[in-house]
């Protein structure tokens, strides 16, 4: 066993026992009373005594902590000594102090308690590599040491780090098998754990199952549901939360706003806001930041930039938030802009800032000034380019029309592409219509992503804006065979405190009759306005007319009619897409933004079009 120890966590460690160190702490110790006639009595047990008694008044220096480590070796105090061991490993732990410091003490323990194997789980659970907590507690139970109370959540604390949900589910077990399931700072840990890897139904069904139900475990639930795509789940939470008289924090708000930031539910977090403001959470920068993004994602550009504004501290991430939300919003040159401020802050910017200034740089089709921050990202800031600034790259030449330039800019990269980038490749080629390139992208595809729908979709397109309908059937008939369905568009609008879901063709809703009645009227005062439907990449060899009538009914369509219907004129009209809007849509929702007379904002997969009075913020490149 104590091999074992020591045997998996190999460092080296300082030759403590130096003279100085020793010296100080001598002269330290030796102006306690008594110390001459108790040390020459029984010299070990005394100096452990007060070697922990310093140990525990040490609690912010680790160059105290070592003074009293190195007095305790030269006064011949043995490291497998289990009491001054295992005050020795608290205070390291407690102190952020390496933990291949703390592990080479803990090798040389001898029996060490369940205490001490706790602190050591601990200092690995709280460190940047848990997988040594994970192996300490395997080598807990080949000893025969049993866990107690203490041990499941920091050990689910560092599965939790590690996104290894298998290994969570084995300790699941175990802990139900050693009786400790109910209790609530195990079950909490077991909730945070799975939402954490990413299960969030069962974080909710380990949730459901807590007779006592504290703020940290509504915390965990509701962040799994916001972090894991079920925003809605989120917020059904939240009102049960406060059916139940608990009072959210400031964590439970950052993951609220969160929820309303992916539904597009900007009136629900716009009362978060103002009841955030009401207890006192207004100077909390991860909150500050929770809101900024919120209001940014919404298309809300201007609250998003007032937060900003009106913050005491800032963080990276603020300037990050508000950078990347004016870049999806179309306002590249304003992202830039506020790109050079940071600098002048003397702040130093993430990679994901600089995802933001390239994704800027592609939207505006500033291609020369794109190559130039990518080159400045590497050179003045040593960030070494991600895989996300390469696909970065390559949509910047692809949506300029350089789609050849972004082939041969994949086949130089040092990393290797990976679906995304072949995948924006392919929706340059079919922007584009360079049939031969994007053949050659599909068939990369299918080596990565054989099964994803939306490359069938794209290449659809492509051969249908060819007019190659053969082909297009061809396409379809191998996702038939394979299984492969087309993802679902959907388009999200909130009003009166609900979020409401429209897809293509839908008719479940009460007022279908009335909405579609209004897409009527809408497409009649268009072609008045001299429309004409973009019918280019309709999947089917059909007549033009039938083809019309199902670019009518597309969800992003049917979501403006219903709000049309039910909000006053010159509202203004919110929309979330899950998918890319179509050329037809963005030309007709630019017609009716004019003829309403309505500022109309959707959010698509990639970007946010600001539609007013006919025209549309990205000025049609996108």
């Amino acid at each position: 066993m104590h091999s074992n120890r020591s045997s998996f966590v190999r460092s080296s460690i300082l030759h403590y026992s130096t003279p100085t160190l020793a010296h100080n702490t001598r002269n330290h110790l030796s102006s306690l009373p008594n110390l001459k006639q108790t040390y020459t009595e029984n010299p070990v047990p005394y100096i452990v005594k007060k070697c922990i008694a310093h140990l525990q008044l040490c609690a912010s220096s680790i160059f105290k902590l070592k003074q009293i480590h190195a007095f305790s070796i030269r006064h011949a105090v043995p490291l497998s000594n289990p009491e001054m061991g295992k005050h020795l490993i608290f205070t390291i732990v407690s102190l952020l102090a390496p933990m291949s410091y703390a592990q080479h003490i803990f090798g040389q323990i001898q029996g060490p308690n369940i205490f001490t194997w706790n602190t050591m789980i601990r200092g690995y659970a709280e460190s940047e590599n848990p997988w040594p907590a994970i192996e300490l507690y395997r080598q807990m139970h080949e000893s025969s040491i049993e866990p107690d109370t203490h041990t499941y959540p920091f050990l689910l604390k560092a599965v939790a780090k590690l996104t290894a949900v298998r290994e969570g589910e084995k300790i699941h077990s175990i802990s139900i098998r050693n009786g400790f399931e109910s209790l609530v700072f195990v079950q909490n840990s077991l909730v945070h754990m799975y939402a954490a890897c990413g299960h969030a139904d069962s974080a909710h069904k380990m949730f459901d199952l807590m007779v006592d139900r504290d703020l940290v475990a509504w915390n965990s639930v509701i962040n799994g549901f916001a972090l894991n795509g079920l925003p809605s789940e989120a917020l059904t939470l939240f009102r049960e939360m406060g059916l139940e008289g608990v009072q959210p924090d400031g964590f439970t708000m950052v993951s609220l706003l969160s929820a309303c930031a992916e539904l597009g539910a900007l009136a629900l977090g716009r009362r978060a806001h103002v009841y955030i403001l009401k207890i006192g959470l207004s100077v909390n920068l991860h909150v500050n930041n929770a809101l900024l993004d919120l209001y940014a994602k919404c298309g809300s550009i201007r609250e998003a930039h007032k937060v900003f504004n009106e913050m005491e501290d800032k963080n990276v991430v603020s300037w990050t938030s508000l950078i990347v939300g004016l870049a999806v919003n179309g306002f590249g040159k304003e992202a830039l802009e506020l790109f050079k401020e940071l600098e002048r802050e003397r702040l130093v910017p993430s990679e994901i800032t600089f995802v933001g200034v390239l994704y800027a740089c592609s939207h505006c089709g500033m291609v020369d000034a794109g190559f130039k921050y990518f080159k400045r990202m590497k050179n003045e800031y040593g960030i070494v380019p991600r895989i996300e600034h390469y696909g970065c790259m390559v949509d910047l030449l692809g949506r300029s029309g350089k789609v050849k330039e972004a082939y041969e800019y994949i086949q130089n990269m040092p990393l290797q592409p990976n679906a995304v980038v072949w995948r924006t490749l392919l929706g340059a080629c079919t922007i584009h219509g360079n049939l031969a390139l994007g053949e050659v992208a599909r068939a990369q595809l299918l080596q990565l992503e054989p099964g994803h729908s939306g490359d069938y979709v794209l290449l659809s397109n492509l051969y249908a804006a060819e007019r190659h309908w053969s082909d297009v059937q061809k396409v379809r008939r191998i996702m038939l065979a394979e299984g492969v369905r087309k993802t679902p568009g959907y388009s999200l609008v909130e009003l009166g405190n609900c979020v409401y879901e429209f897809t293509m063709g839908d008719s479940s809703h009460p007022q279908s009759k009335d909405i579609y009645a209004m897409l009527a009227e809408i497409t009649k005062l268009l072609k008045l306005e001299g429309y004409m439907p973009h019918t280019t990449n309709v999947l089917a060899d059909i007549e033009e007319e039938e083809k019309e009538n199902a670019l009518s009914y597309h969800s992003e369509k049917i979501a403006i009619a219903f709000m049309l219907i039910n909000t006053a004129p010159g509202t203004p009209i919110r929309v979330v897409k899950n998918l890319r809007a179509c050329a037809d849509c963005h030309l007709a929702i630019k017609l009716i933004s004019k003829v309403f007379k309505r500022e109309i904002v959707v959010r698509d997969r990639s970007r946010f079009h600001h539609f007013k009075d006919g025209s549309c913020s990205c000025r049609d490149y996108w």
